[in-house]
């Protein structure tokens, strides 16, 4: 297992759709170990394969409170089948857009399918934080990011402050 970077805005890398995992062998195994790893580190609830640099569909969550024990998850290739009309408004924030958060509407509930670290196709209903997680990280494997769910000029606002953090970093 390794930690891996984890790409901030304004990293074009953030915006590339990621293609499908082909096969679930060894490599990806290991991609999800390394991903878990580095999503604990950071620490995050949820990591995407694109947001360490790996165009891949692939994402890492664990949804547990930090007083239990872990309980992480592996989806491969997950796709949204499924969304309710109700909407719900969470506070999202981002491990590629650090320390910024901003409430976000997205619906309540959703079904989503995807393989799991055997290639089995498993199919699951997700509401509340689940929900709201799966869905964020389904943004990332499509090039979206949160703050594309916000308004123009809140999104402007982020995106200039970490353009200038990142040319002040290169300087």
């Amino acid at each position: 297992m390794a930690l891996r970077d984890i790409l901030v805005i304004p990293d074009k890398r953030l915006r590339i759709v990621s293609k499908p995992v082909e096969a679930v062998d060894a490599q990806v195994r290991a991609l999800a170990e390394d991903m878990l790893e580095t999503m604990y580190d950071a620490p995050g609830i949820g990591l995407a394969a694109i947001q360490i640099g790996k165009p891949l569909r692939l994402v890492t969550m664990d949804l547990s409170k930090k007083e239990d024990e872990k309980a992480p998850q592996v989806f491969i290739n997950p796709e949204i089948t499924w969304s309710s009309d109700e909407v719900n408004v969470h506070e999202e924030g981002c491990l590629s857009i650090p320390e910024y958060y901003e409430e976000v509407e997205r619906p309540s509930k959703v079904r989503f399918s995807y393989l799991d670290l055997d290639g089995k196709l498993q199919e699951v209903e997700a509401d509340g934080i689940f929900a709201t997680c799966i869905q964020h990280e389904i943004d990332h494997l499509n090039g979206v990011l949160f703050i594309d769910h916000i308004s123009k000029l809140k999104r402007d606002r982020v995106v200039k402050k970490y353009t200038k953090i990142a040319k002040q970093a290169a300087e």
